[in-house]
């Protein structure tokens, strides 16, 4: 689309990325340097307002595969780019400063002059509900005028790349809601000529489609309409193998028919449902809150066969562009490793050209032995996290955590694959509610409701026929090997039954010892122990279990011994830490047993390093571990592995919030590795990991003869659980936490585990269940004389008073919780309980004692890298130093607390600090740096998908709208940011 120059009039100093990356100053452009130095220009300024980390930095300029050099090269860039920044000062205009902060480098710019953040700023007011069509317009024009052509044109890398198609969505965007807006206050002609432009750049995407169908049909041209309908359907065709979404459809049928089409009802921003995902989201909409989800796991190599199959699925997604209304759901049925999943994964990969908005996947462990069934809530909150949203985001219940979800994918198209259910009440609400997308499932049993409820196709996988049999045996072994003994191969496929996991068994056998023949590795099975009883679920023949059995004797015996015990791991995957605590074994002694297996194909390997059984193997294996391996044997190796994650957990919690445990904890039992966890972000990465194993283990752990860790396990999740929104998980592994320990009498556990109901019970709105809760585990951990139980649960109490207004009630409860922390010793809850009670004072208007309490309580929070912690301080020490007046010392206490909050991904308090910090700067006569902290604050709110009326966004658009003039609301109406 042609753009002019409107939106860059009167302003002096401008950042230009919409376009090649350019430095314009008073309308001359300035040289920035060679393509590096203008994208470490792009990434600080695509952030202006913000330090951004030296590592994020190279990051974005260099890859993951950054240069041994790339660090010294960016100081070089940044000396050169911050001697540009200098050529700015005599502008007559702010000029752009680039600065060193502790958190990274910082680029000082107003928004104005950022194009793309002037952009977005247009575009935002032209989203507000109630204005009129005529401003609306006039806004989106303005828009568009900033776009100069490709963003960040002549750049290149994966960072610049994926920059740069969300901002082409946003350009598409606002497009559209131009011509919508436009077409409504005067001629539809003015919007046909830029639509179709812009149609030529982006031939896919169906809503420019139905705006220029729309424009075309208004100015009664509908020959030209249904002119553009053909060839967006023959383009959808051609490369994407669909056809033409709901609303295209719409249209095009009510022009055959001579009538109108039906008018796009706008949303208060203006946008069509169907748009392409938007970075900022209209008031009211729902927004594609991040990357595009790509979860698909690796497929199978070799995979071979399976054409008729295949071709149905093809079949079954060109049909669906006859009937756009209905989301197209196809279940895969068959026997226990008949190659399902296999099936599903490479058809995907095959198909993920289709979905260009992303792929889902899940193992809902449908027949896992051991009962470990993914529930749905578990599911779609994983999904939620894939799709990018922000837990502060996530709604409390299933119902409504179903609904943002099926919102997220609306006018989407997305591939969800199901994978491994059980029945068609777990899968149901994980299924997409609208057009576009596709659901594949995969399932022992053939899911016939789904049918009937949900107009499910239904394709049904039987064993291979001998001549697919013989093709996976030539893909993986080599043609001449299998044509060399063609009755070996016969015998070896019959005894496999035509089940490909057992063929792929037998074949990694054989392509370990390419020197013996075919006939060899016949004869073994034929000599296998063909009569045991049929696997687990009753679906695989003895002759399969005799396969295992043979691939089993051939094991040396340690890698036999591995094999077993891993039957006893609670999870779904293990990591190679885990599998050694299991065997008692060195790490990488382990890992080369772990190899064995793998080349075996008895043990999968899964990204990051993890490791799982197919279904049938791990119930091969507990029978194995049942028969051979003793009771003390299997005894010391789950506890082994239960020593494992309980002192890992309690290691990664420690470092999250550094807090004294409420009683001691046994010692690991030899052979039982804890891993070694650097800081904080490592401590995330380690609990997001191995959360369901956790989970599983909780749960296990009662009937595996280990109460004790169940209640321990839960206790060491509830931090991280409760921070990232579990909290149904959370309320879960409590409660299963305190029947075991009322079993076994233990009455720390019993408290600890009521602790743990009466967060979650807090968090889902429940403040009469949760108080009840917290006064019952105050109770027990009094009658235990457990001080550090009482503390945090005086903490949880003062916080909740709080909340509700009752500041006195809340201030006993936090004085009570320091006196339980200095009785244990514990400095980090000592540091939290002098924050909680200065805040508190402060609230009540004692600003001297309040000062005295906080200060008091930033050493000890310090000395023990509480992190989190030292971030609320020093933002109640800024409210406080700013109540006395004293305003460069609530400055630098702000700052601080930004940095922290960034640091520890503490995003909503960011916000809020930066809110203040904004307030101060313009107290103090300074425009640039107050309006960059507010803008930055209100990208904040819009990432975390704060409401379109909170009273943080509403002020925070306030100061914006009005200026440095804009009249300030008191800070202490900002929420408070609350830590667990």
């Amino acid at each position: 689309m042609k753009t002019n120059r409107a939106g860059s009039v009167g302003i002096v100093v401008e950042l230009r990325l919409l376009g090649p990356v350019e430095l314009s100053v008073q309308g001359r452009t300035i040289e920035v340097g060679p393509p590096q130095r203008r994208t470490v220009l792009a990434a600080l300024a695509v952030d202006s307002g913000r330090p951004v980390p030296v590592d994020v930095l190279i990051m974005r300029v260099w890859g993951a595969e950054a240069p041994d050099g790339a660090r010294r090269a960016l100081y070089a860039h940044v000396a050169r780019l911050r001697r540009l920044c200098e050529r700015t000062a005599t502008a007559g205009e702010p000029p752009l400063h680039l600065v060193r902060r502790s958190g990274g480098y910082l680029l000082e710019a107003l928004p104005e002059q950022v194009d793309v953040h002037r952009f977005r700023q247009l575009a935002d007011r032209a989203r507000e509900a109630g204005r009129p069509d005529g401003e609306r317009a006039a806004l989106l024009r303005e828009t568009l005028g900033v776009w100069r052509g490709e963003p960040l044109a002549g750049l290149s890398g994966p960072w610049v790349a994926r920059v740069r198609e969300a901002w082409r969505r946003q350009h598409v965007d606002a497009a559209v809601a131009w011509a919508q807006a436009e077409s409504r206050v005067s001629d539809p002609v003015a919007v046909i000529g830029p639509l179709t432009e812009l149609l030529d750049q982006y031939p896919l995407v169906e809503p420019l489609a139905e705006a220029l169908m729309r424009a075309l049909r208004a100015a009664g041209r509908g020959a030209e309409a249904l002119d553009a309908y053909a060839a967006v359907r023959r383009r959808l065709a051609e490369e994407l193998g669909v056809g033409p979404g709901a609303e295209l459809r719409k249209i095009h049928e009510a022009i055959l028919r001579g009538g109108s089409a039906e008018p796009v009802v706008p949303a208060p921003s203006g946008i069509p449902e169907r748009a392409a995902p938007p970075a900022l989201p209209p008031s009211g909409a729902v927004a594609w809150p991040g990357a595009l989800p790509g979860q698909l796991p690796m497929g199978v190599q070799g995979f071979t066969g399976r054409d008729h199959e295949l071709a149905e699925l093809e079949d079954i997604v060109a049909a669906a562009a006859d009937q756009p209304s209905a989301v197209v759901i196809t279940a895969v049925s068959g026997t226990a490793g008949v190659g399902k999943t296999a099936l599903a994964l490479h058809w995907a990969r095959r198909a993920r050209h289709a979905f260009p908005d992303g792929q889902l996947f899940v193992n809902l462990r449908g027949f896992a032995p051991g009962g470990s069934v993914m529930g749905p809530a578990e599911a779609v909150r994983g999904f939620l996290d894939a799709l990018g949203v922000p837990p502060a985001r996530i709604p409390v219940g299933l119902e409504a955590q179903v609904g943002l979800y099926r919102s997220l994918l609306t006018g989407r198209r997305v591939l969800v694959v199901l994978d491994n259910v059980r029945d068609a009440e777990q899968v149901r609400p994980l299924l997409p509610g609208a057009p576009g997308c596709l659901a594949l499932i995969t399932s022992r049993r053939s899911l016939t409701g789904l049918v009937a409820t949900e107009g499910a196709r239904l394709v049904t996988l039987g064993l291979l026929d001998p001549r697919e049999a013989q093709e996976l045996l030539v893909v993986r072994l080599g043609a001449h090997r299998v044509r060399a003994d063609p009755d070996a191969v016969r015998e070896i496929i019959g005894r496999c039954a035509g089940l490909p996991l057992a063929l792929a068994i037998v074949a990694a056998r054989a392509a370990a010892r390419p020197d013996l023949p075919l006939a060899a590795f016949a004869a073994e099975l034929r000599r296998a122990d063909g009569r045991l009883d049929a696997l687990d679920g009753g679906e695989a023949s003895s002759e399969v279990r005799a396969v295992f059995s043979w691939s089993y004797r051939a094991l040396d015996p340690r890698t036999a011994r591995l094999f077993r015990l891993l039957a006893l791991h609670p999870g779904p995957s293990a990591a190679l830490p885990a599998i050694a605590a299991l065997a008692g074994l060195p790490a990488a002694r382990a890992e080369a047993l772990v190899r064995d297996l793998v080349r075996g194909h008895l043990l999968t390997e899964q990204p990051a390093g993890r490791y799982a059984f197919h279904d049938l193997l791990r119930a091969y294996a507990g029978e194995l571990v049942a028969a051979h391996d003793d009771e003390e044997a299997r005894r010391s190796a789950t506890r082994r592995v239960f020593d494992h994650y309980l002192h890992t957990a309690r290691r990664a919690d420690a470092l999250v919030t550094p807090r004294a445990e409420p009683a001691s904890r046994p010692d690991a039992q030899e052979g039982a590795p804890v891993e070694e966890l650097s800081g904080h972000r490592q401590a995330q990465a380690w609990f997001a990991a191995e959360r369901p194993v956790l989970l599983a283990a909780v749960e296990q752990a009662p009937a595996a003869g280990f109460p004790g860790h169940s209640w321990r396990l839960a206790s060491a999740l509830t931090t991280y659980l409760d921070r990232h929104g579990h909290w149904r998980a959370l309320s879960a592994a409590h409660t299963t936490a305190l029947a075991a320990a009322r079993r076994g009498g233990d009455v720390v556990g019993q408290a600890e585990a009521l602790r743990g109901l009466g967060l979650a019970a807090d968090r889902l709105d429940r403040p009469d269940e949760a108080r009840a809760h917290y006064l019952g585990a105050l109770e027990l951990f009094g009658e235990a004389g457990s001080h550090a139980g009482q503390a945090r649960v005086h903490q949880h109490l003062s916080r909740m008073s709080e909340a509700q207004g009752r500041h006195r009630q809340a201030l006993g409860h936090a004085h009570d919780s320091l006196a339980h922390h200095r009785a244990t010793g514990d400095l980090a809850g000592q540091s939290a309980a002098l924050n909680h009670i200065g805040w508190i004072l402060a609230q009540l208007g004692d600003h001297q004692e309040a000062l005295a309490h906080c200060r008091q309580a930033l050493e000890p929070a310090r000395r023990t890298g509480d992190l989190n912690g030292q971030a609320h301080i020093h933002d109640s020490l800024g409210y406080i130093h700013n109540r006395l007046g004293r305003h460069a010392e609530s400055l630098d206490h702000y700052e601080q607390a930004v940095a922290l909050f960034q640091q520890t991904g503490d995003r909503h308090g960011e916000a809020a600090a930066l809110l203040c910090l904004g307030d101060l700067h313009d107290t103090a006569g300074r425009p640039l740096p107050a309006r960059t902290a507010w803008a930055r604050a209100l990208a904040l709110t819009a990432e975390l998908g704060v409401p379109e009326l909170d009273p943080l966004r509403a002020r925070l658009r306030e100061r914006l709208d009005a200026g440095a003039d804009a009249a300030r609301a008191p800070a202490a109406q900002r929420p408070r940011p609350a830590p667990a």
